[in-house]
């Protein structure tokens, strides 16, 4: 391989290190499989058969939200941040927003609007005190995010019995339904009725391109990454770590703010006891799983979504839990870092044989022009 080209190297790298990790945890699922007893032939050729059109609009749909749940969770990797509070922010967003557009203080659109400003804001704010504390304090955001979860919870259901309504004949709470022109429609998809993929996600491509340039294309973006870097070095160029310390722990929260839009707008219309939880947690797999690219999150998405909605009859047609594609994803989670570092190693020994390489060419051209002098 030294002899490729570089640029196609890298990309095969790349290519390499997801592929290895879903190998890995393709290889350790068969294995508890067969451990367990189970047809591992039947189970796999359940999952990977060929959705039908309800099948697709539901991957779809939740890898628009796992999506935003990645996108918020990579950047905060980017700069070497571990924002495990996604699952949280999103939680006060959602209940903030919810409550926000059940008043309908303003009509129609404008009341969709804000519903999501005040999403992103509340996000803001949350990922906020775990940026604060250690730029200031230096207290490791690992500790103060997974606290904040726990905060957050707490808070968002004592708030939803303070504001919440009951519908009446059922154990639901919720906060006040948004009216029906503040919600965003959904596009339709085949020919079967009442199929929608949630409109939210012209918004998630959006956020997508949006933290596509601003990392490569704008000043900020360089601080963050050369931050991630390297402290002491962005230090010694004139940035302050504090300062971006804070500005990418807000940004991630106004990104995990969005996490849960697209149900909110798009299907619950309101927030209860029964909207749906740990989203936040699934992002940290996909932001590794697509190395923290856009693109790769996207492919990372849709693939834990394909996996979420064939696992649904697995129960019925082989008998099989379908907790199995939980335990898959799980290993996905262990194998992508450790095939990331071996495919890094590797890609290492390359450079330096290809540098090595490089040397000894130039050396030996050195003294074939010695040799020609004396001649």
């Amino acid at each position: 391989m030294t002899s490729l080209d570089p640029r196609i190297v890298r990309l095969l790298l790349a290519v390499g290190a997801p592929v290895l990790a879903l190998g890995a945890a393709f290889a350790i699922t068969s294995l508890v499989l067969l451990v367990a007893g189970d047809p591992v032939g039947e189970v796999w050729s359940t999952i990977l058969s060929p959705p039908e059109t309800r099948n697709v609009v539901n991957i779809i749909n939740a890898a628009t939200v796992l999506y935003l749940s990645g996108v918020a969770v990579a950047i905060g990797f980017r700069m070497n941040l571990f924002n495990i509070g996604v699952d949280g922010q999103y939680r006060v967003a959602a209940f903030a927003a919810a409550a926000v557009a059940g008043e309908a203080w303003l009509p129609g659109v404008l009341n969709m609007v804000l519903a999501v400003l005040v999403a992103m804001l509340a996000g803001a704010i949350w990922a906020g005190i775990a940026g604060l504390l250690r730029a200031t304090r230096g207290v490791s955001e690992v500790i103060s995010t997974i606290m904040l979860n726990f905060i957050a919870t707490s808070v968002v259901a004592f708030m939803l019995r303070q504001l919440a309504v009951r519908e009446e004949g059922s154990n639901i709470v919720s906060t006040r339904p948004i009216p029906e022109g503040s919600r965003l429609p959904g596009i339709p998809f085949g020919d079967l009725p009442n199929l929608e993929i949630y409109g939210f996600v012209v918004v998630a491509v959006a956020v997508g391109f949006g933290y596509w340039f601003v990392l490569n294309k704008t000043r900020f973006g360089f601080d963050l990454r050369a931050t991630g870097r390297s402290a002491p070095a962005a230090t010694a160029s004139g940035i302050s770590v504090r300062r971006m310390t804070i500005a990418t722990m807000l940004l991630s929260g106004a990104i995990a703010g969005l996490v849960g839009m697209p149900l909110l707008l798009g299907s619950s219309y309101a927030y209860g006891s029964t909207f749906q939880s740990g989203l936040g947690f699934a992002g940290i797999a996909i932001a590794l799983l697509g190395r923290n690219h856009p693109v790769g999150i996207a492919l990372g998405a849709l693939l834990f979504a394909f996996l979420d909605e064939q696992s649904n009859p697995l129960q019925i047609l082989v008998g099989v839990s379908p907790d199995i594609v939980a335990i898959t994803q799980g290993v996905v989670v262990l194998t992508v870092v450790i095939s990331y570092e071996v495919v890094r190693r590797f890609g290492s020994r390359l450079e330096q044989r290809r540098v090595a390489a490089a040397l000894a060419t130039e050396r030996a051209s050195g003294t074939d022009d010695k040799q020609e002098a004396r001649a």
